[in-house]
């Protein structure tokens, strides 16, 4: 069977044939090959093959060698099993046929027109696919090897290629809300291409949507200083306007000595030089050593006497970055340089003491041994006497105490300290306070370099997207970088890949790293060990929580202790280390998160208690998060209305505790939102399914509100996966509700039909009147928007029965209002401005809870007035709306009211009036997934600018509009969209230009 050739040149050039590479020859070969293979089926004359192999002063036999390789070409490509003829002689020269054989160039092209029309036809999963297979293809610099200014210039091309290739299918990967799983690889390519102000606009977005707001805003400082330093030139305002977007928060994102005799000071012998070799490479720290380089004067001299302060978490590169930066200064210390480690953590050393330091540092300074003082105090004192008049660097490595420390700071302005530790060490003052270096991870591109520099850079250039993950896989600390990187140089056979592989196991991931003389593990242990036994007891059950961050109530109830002493003892954690602080959130309370090695290794140490402890403790994190979510849903209510709850008991929390966490509900559910949905999963993993169903239904307002759809399916996804298994029909249908919601958000209106019948089929089942009831108003929504207005009249009376029976006051304000749109559709304005007016009244009556069903029921009062042409009483009650849902961020509520309000002033004949407040409206249904409502927009925004005589917007708008209702199939507005277009002059739908 004959062998297909697979042709490389995204790379250094290769012909394959399935795993087997074809000997190509020489670089001659090589050469001759890539130009006939950058034009397949095109002849290339002898003389451009010349030009390039012999740079235009080629030999007298040049014809013949280029014959001669064309020759041998053939015959390997004969022995690698392709009998035909794939380079053919045709004058002036040779023509390469791919017939049935394949080049990658081709497929790279081919896969990116594939990705185009997806993204253009809105599929972009496929798209993103397609991008992802097409910069598979790559697999290193294009043509690499090759020599030539027509290679050069093709190989630059193609990278162009590439790095638009990337950009695009990044542009795809964010929409697709892919936003984290980004990061690296386009931090990677910032680094490396720091003038693409595209890929820096996504990066800072991706930034800013992975809650890293400050990175984002770092990141565009430092293109602004690159194209500023390079070009001389501002950011485009493309990535201006991302700024100020995110400056906003814009949702379109989400010691004198002791008295005595004088000793006098011996001639110095030497000076001591004690500084050990620095690391053999030190990636990034630029900052940092802007930083410790406050400790110098503008002339180098030492700011005296200065001290500076490294702290930061074990395997960060804390002595790395000290002796580094000593050894970029030795030369401004001429009488010497000190250094001491005083392995303050050290498993097999106890910590060393000042004394023992003292007695070292007089030896390095030419005391002979017999003068040195025997006790501490005048070993001190000799010490700083020494030191008084001299230029001397110290770096006192691994400090754990002040005690450590305080005996070894010199007096003498000429001198300066460097201390590293992971403690805090609040007793010494750093001068310069700027001097006080808290270390933290590498940058990915950072992180990437380092692991070039021990590997080889060619091998990591060979698999960027693996490197950048292996350096996010170790947490990009420089210990555990160096680790992966020892292996990997010591494996030569190994991929970079099949390193991540192996850590990917979070089980197996701290033993990867944990091998030879540098240990992760044993790393984190000496810091643990030196912990309370409180906050030993702290980190550990933490590890058990498994949530992407967490405040201090969730240390208080870990421990069954109160708010203080949880917040206290997690900031010793913070103190140590153990633990980063991301900042406030919402309700004001601070967050903090873990490391990934350093939460891996939380959970090891978890098993220091019993399965008992664990699962009670577990049990009882849980149900507070029950209860709070509940309670947090209570009060956004107004009372315990529009939900059904299961059995599982939640663990409640003091009422002033309660009060503090919950003062703003949906705030305190938008800072808990990430969490929330991992205990729901988590909880449905276990089979808790009354625990899941319940919680994923207290959230729905967070989700409702602030349109969080993914978060939305997931959890109610998972719950009904978990209510199955166990056969918990309640369970089912509540769930089976919350995704049928969900399809009707979404306008799919014949999936959540079926989804609500199945559900009110379960809901008979379970004997559950109030949860039937609620299925029931939403399908007798779906009935009024199909037009079915007698079956949603009926549906809509059945419910109301129900909610009134129940006293889920919140519901009945909600039917109320919906049975007012339906006597609109009829015609009744009467009957609809009576039930609009107890719609309001209901829930006016709730309280401040009550203003979620306050706002529907006024806007619904709005559109009331507004069809008995009563403008004034429509706008003010619009005027309301827009003032209770701007409070609560709910972005499709002011969508919809905004756009009701630039009716009503429609209505009124205010049109210049009318188009700026649907201009807004349109800016604020960007923001949320809607076609309905925004084509809505589009079409009222359309007719005012007919009214203003704008018929190039109207026609926009109109089309606009069109484009949105018809791929969700709401056939009346289709028909208002058509009938408008229609409308218009007859020029203006050819040409859309203004009249006149």
């Amino acid at each position: 069977m004959e062998k297909r050739l697979e042709f490389r040149i995204l790379g250094p050039p290769e012909v394959r044939v399935g795993d087997v590479q074809v000997p190509l020859g020489g670089p001659r070969h090589r050469t001759i090959l890539t130009l006939l293979l950058l034009t397949p089926g095109r002849v290339v004359p002898v003389d451009a093959l010349i030009d390039s192999v012999w740079n235009e002063h080629p030999p007298a036999t040049a014809r013949t060698q280029v014959a001669i390789c064309i020759a041998a070409l053939r015959k390997a490509f004969k022995n690698a099993g392709c009998a035909e003829e794939v380079i053919v002689t045709v004058h002036p020269g040779y023509l390469l046929r791919l017939d049935r054989h394949t080049l990658d160039t081709a497929e790279f092209t081919e896969l990116i027109t594939l990705a185009e029309t997806a993204v253009r036809e809105d599929r972009l999963p496929e798209a993103s696919r397609a991008y992802a297979d097409a910069l598979r293809l790559w697999r290193g610099r294009p043509l690499a090897g090759v020599i030539g200014l027509r290679v050069e210039d093709e190989a630059q091309r193609l990278e162009e290629l590439r790095l638009n290739a990337f950009e695009d299918a990044t542009a795809v990967r964010l929409q697709l809300g892919d936003h984290q799983r980004v990061l690296p690889d386009l931090a990677a390519m910032v680094r490396r291409h720091p003038l693409r102000e595209r890929a820096r606009h996504q990066l800072i977005t991706a930034q800013y949507r992975s809650g890293r707001r400050a990175e984002a805003l770092e990141t565009f400082q430092a293109g602004r200083r690159s194209l500023m330093e390079e070009l001389g030139i501002e950011p485009g305002p493309a990535l201006t306007e991302l700024r100020d977007a995110i400056l906003q928060d814009e949702r379109s994102l989400s010691v004198p000595d002791p008295d005595g005799e004088p000793v006098p000071r011996p001639d110095p012998v030497r000076d001591p030089l004690e500084l050990p070799p620095g690391v053999p490479r030190l990636a990034g720290r630029k900052e940092d050593m802007a930083l410790l380089g406050e400790l110098l004067d503008t002339d180098g001299a030492a700011r005296g006497p200065a001290t500076g302060l490294i702290t930061g978490v074990a395997g960060v590169g804390k002595t790395g970055l000290a002796i580094h930066w000593a050894h970029s200064v030795a030369d401004l210390f001429p009488d010497g340089q000190l250094f001491a480690d005083l392995h303050g953590y050290d498993e097999q050393l106890e910590p060393t003491t000042a004394d023992e330091v003292l007695s070292r540092f007089l030896r390095s300074l030419s005391v002979p041994a017999g003068r040195i003082p025997a006790e501490p105090e005048e070993r001190a004192a000799l010490y700083r006497s020494l030191l008084a008049d001299r230029r001397v660097l110290v770096v006192l490595d691994n400090v754990r105490s002040y005690a450590q420390v305080r005996p070894l700071l010199p007096s003498g302005a000429g001198c300066c300290v460097l201390v590293t530790g992971r403690e805090q060490l609040p007793e010494l003052v750093a001068w310069p306070p700027r001097a006080w270096v808290r270390l933290g991870p590498l940058s990915t591109y950072e992180a990437v370099e380092l692991l070039g520099g021990i590997v080889g850079e060619e091998r990591v250039a060979a698999e960027p997207a693996a490197a950048a993950t292996l350096a996010e896989l170790c947490d990009l600390l420089p210990l555990a970088l160096r680790i992966a990187g020892a292996r990997l140089a010591s494996k030569p056979h190994w991929t970079v890949e099949h390193l991540v592989h192996r850590l990917s196991d979070e089980r197996l991931r701290l033993d990867e790293l944990s091998q030879g003389e540098s240990q992760v593990r044993a790393s984190f242990a000496l810091t643990y060990r030196g912990l309370a036994a409180q906050t030993a007891r702290l980190y550990r059950r933490l590890g058990l929580l498994d949530v992407p961050d967490f405040s201090a109530w969730a240390a208080a109830v870990l421990l069954d202790t109160d708010l203080y002493t949880g917040e206290r003892l997690i900031e010793e954690l913070v103190d140590a280390q153990f633990l980063d602080v991301i900042g406030q959130d919402l309700s004001g309370h601070t967050r903090y998160r873990f490391q990934n090695l350093l939460r891996l290794f939380a959970r090891e140490r978890a098993e220091e208690e019993s399965a008992e402890e664990r699962r009670a403790v577990l049990d009882r994190v849980f149900r507070t998060y029950l209860f709070l979510a509940a309670e947090a849903h209570r009060r956004s209510f107004g009372g315990n209305f529009s939900i059904i709850h299961g059995t599982a008991v939640p663990h409640r929390l003091p009422p002033e505790l309660t009060d503090i966490l919950l003062a703003r509900p949906l705030d305190w559910l938008e800072a808990e939102r990430l969490s929330l949905s991992a205990v729901v999963a988590r909880a449905a993993d276990a089979g808790l399914d009354e625990f899941a169903w319940d919680l994923t239904l207290c959230v729905l307002v967070l989700f409702e509100t602030r349109n969080y759809l993914d978060d939305w399916r997931e959890c109610a996804e998972r719950s009904l996966t978990a209510a199955r298994a166990a056969g918990n029909a309640r369970g089912e249908a509540a769930m089976l509700h919350v995704l049928g919601a969900l399809e009707m958000r979404q306008r799919d209106f014949t999936t959540a039909y079926g989804l609500f019948k199945r559900a009110r089929e379960l809901h008979e089942r379970a004997g559950e009147k109030h949860g039937g009831a609620l299925v029931l108003r939403n399908m007798a929504m779906i009935d009024e928007m199909r037009g079915e207005l007698d079956t949603a009249m009926r549906y809509s009376t059945a419910a109301l029965e129900v909610f009134r029976a129940v006293g889920d006051r919140s519901s009945e304000a909600h039917v109320l209002n919906n049975m007012a749109q339906i006597c609109l559709d009829r015609d009744d304005v009467d009957e609809a401005l009576r039930l609009s007016e107890e719609s309001v009244r209901v829930s006016a009556a709730i309280g401040e809870g009550g203003a979620r069903s306050l706002a529907l029921g006024t806007h619904r009062l709005a559109r009331v007035r507004l069809a008995r042409q009563e403008y004034d009483l429509a706008e003010e009650a619009l005027l309301r709306v827009i003032h209770i849902v701007r409070g609560q961020l709910d972005m499709l509520g002011l969508a919809h009211g905004l756009l009701a309000l630039g009716e009503v002033r429609m209505g009124a004949g205010r049109w210049e009036q009318a188009r700026v407040t649907l201009r807004q409206a349109l800016k604020t249904a960007a923001l949320v997934d809607s076609a309905l409502v925004e084509g809505r927009i589009k079409l009222a925004l359309g007719t005012a600018g007919r009214q203003c005589g704008d018929f190039q917007e109207a026609r926009r708008n109109y089309l606009g509009a069109l484009a949105n209702f018809e791929p969700i199939g709401v056939e009346a507005w289709i028909r208002r969209a058509r009938a408008a277009i229609a409308e218009l002059p007859e020029e203006n739908r050819r040409t859309g230009k203004r009249e006149g």
